[in-house]
């Protein structure tokens, strides 16, 4: 299932996409909710309903429910107030990439268990215009990464079990101001300042069931489900980032089992994967000039284009915009 939350009458709607259609979820079934929040808080209840429900307009047993096409409708974030987001750091060819750029051995706890890191849910935003600071213009980057939904609480979540608490798959732009960031981890504290601004998820959120074809085997020695999900990164068109969400390390499942240790998870919780290997320009500026001390640096700009897609999860498509200010706080050191 497809699930997408959209604009109407000013409000944010719940709705199944189908053959590029919109269907309000609380239009074909009587029962159901009109906002993606509900849905999640009652996932087992809902779900079954909204299954049947879906199979009939594809049967074409539509009655008088009537679709929005999807390019004529204004797309939110698919969980558009999430009750909080973590981020991870679960794909090795990223995290070593990285520390080889910076001539450092990879670190072996990465092996041992997965981390993550709150942002900002508040932050949180789908396809559209990004907008930026003058600040965040100083090293503006992108990353490629998948993102899953919590569908219901839980707390102490075994790895065996937690795969049952994925509600689904959403691509996720961990949209980063590496120049703040890089600045305030000095002091060991972080990232906050630099990642806060702007998490870009969507354009849909995809249930397991629609991604049971694309089901592989995780790595050797982890547990989880695991999908074969090519993803790509456009800037203005041309591709700067590839890989797959089975390049995953950690699977989600083994994330969910470290996140809900002691604490609660709630449904509506979401949680990226953090980015694919070459799936940021701090990675790719990094290795180019390992090779090349010339090689010019690329990073985000005003105008840029930004196109993310992963297989069966579809593309989502953000601008970047200059806010209208010139407030620094880079300026604002002692």
């Amino acid at each position: 299932m497809k699930l997408v939350t959209y604009l109407k009458e000013e409000h944010d709607h719940l709705a199944m996409v189908i053959n590029d259609m919109l269907y309000d979820m609380d239009a074909i079934h009587p029962e159901l909710p009109p906002s993606m929040a509900m849905f999640l808080n009652y996932w087992d209840d809902y779900f079954p309903i909204a299954q049947n429900a879906e199979q009939r307009i594809k049967n074409g047993l539509k009655g008088n429910v009537f679709g929005s096409a999807w390019d004529d409708s204004t797309i939110l974030a698919p969980i558009p107030y999430p009750t909080s987001c973590r981020d991870a750091y679960s794909f090795e060819q990223h995290v070593a990439a990285i520390r080889r750029n910076h001539k450092l051995d990879m670190i072996k706890e990465f092996s041992q268990y997965p981390v993550f890191y709150f942002t900002n849910h508040n932050s949180v935003q789908g396809p559209g215009n990004i907008i930026c600071m003058p600040d965040h213009f100083e090293k503006l980057d992108f990353e490629l990464e998948a993102a899953i939904v919590i569908c219901k609480p839980g707390r102490n979540i075994s790895v065996a079990d937690a795969d049952d608490y994925i509600g689904g798959l959403m691509i996720m732009n961990d949209v980063s101001a590496r120049t703040l960031q890089m600045e305030e981890m000095l002091l060991k504290l972080g990232p906050a300042k630099g990642i806060d601004f702007a998490t870009v998820t969507g354009p849909m959120l995809v249930t397991l069931d629609e991604l049971e074809p694309y089901e592989v085997a995780c790595k050797e020695n982890h547990t989880g489900k695991s999908w074969n999900l090519g993803m790509t990164c456009k800037i203005n068109g041309i591709e700067v980032s590839r890989g797959n969400v089975s390049d995953m390390t950690w699977t989600f499942a083994e994330i969910i089992e470290r996140c809900s240790y002691g604490v609660q998870l709630f449904a509506g919780d979401v949680i990226g994967s953090g980015a694919v290997g070459t799936g940021s320009f701090l990675e790719l500026n990094g290795s180019g000039k390992s090779v090349n001390p010339d090689f010019e640096e690329q990073w985000l700009k005003e105008g840029d284009l930004i196109e993310m897609e992963i297989d069966g999860l579809g593309k989502l498509i953000n601008n970047i915009q200059k806010e209208e200010s010139d407030f620094s706080i880079l300026n604002l050191k002692k």
